[in-house]
């Protein structure tokens, strides 16, 4: 979080708030939302899809009119495509050509190809806006008396998008 709000306090200085011109200024920002979609995307789950015809997946025969589930959350976690694959390390983006739109079958939060979700690029800006003006603006402590190994991240499952088992609760200090 700290290098993140470096990165946006420095890019931006004294404007007194951060447009979306200015994300594409944010490599480290973009990294952390990379990062974060890979480990949590929303939906874990991408839309179902029926399969055409008759084909052969990883020594697999898939029968046509099968009704196929592509598993984000599991891809985001495989060991053959992430070095340690539960870690939180947005450094792993940083000169890295992966992208969130579709193009790079190791990260698909948004599904890919014909049907990606017609939302990337609004959920995408959304996302990176938000959490730079978040970073910009404020200073976050967790509430009195909790520490870092307080923070639960385990999810509620099944749902159709990922929720936390717990609330994560931040205390948002205005920076003057």
């Amino acid at each position: 979080m700290r290098k993140a709000q470096e990165e946006v306090r420095k890019v931006i200085g004294d404007k007194g708030f951060v447009y979306e011109d200015d994300v594409k200024q944010l490599p480290y920002l973009k990294a952390v939302v990379k990062e974060t979609m890979r480990l949590q995307p929303t939906a874990p789950l991408l839309i179902p899809r029926e399969t055409t015809k008759e084909c052969y997946i990883g020594g697999y025969e898939i029968p046509a009119k099968t009704v196929v589930y592509v598993n984000a959350w599991a891809i985001g976690r495989d060991p053959e495509a992430w070095e340690n694959p539960y870690e939180f390390d947005p450094d792993r983006f940083l000169g890295s050509s992966i992208d969130l739109q579709g193009n790079d079958f190791e990260l698909i939060p948004f599904g890919a190809g014909r049907r990606i979700c017609p939302g990337i690029f609004m959920g995408i800006a959304t996302v990176e806006l938000s959490l730079s003006n978040l970073l910009y603006k404020f200073d976050w402590e967790m509430p009195g008396g909790m520490k870092r190994e307080d923070i639960d991240v385990d999810h509620l499952l099944p749902g159709l998008v990922m929720r936390m088992r717990d609330a994560l609760c931040l205390v948002p200090k205005a920076i003057l």
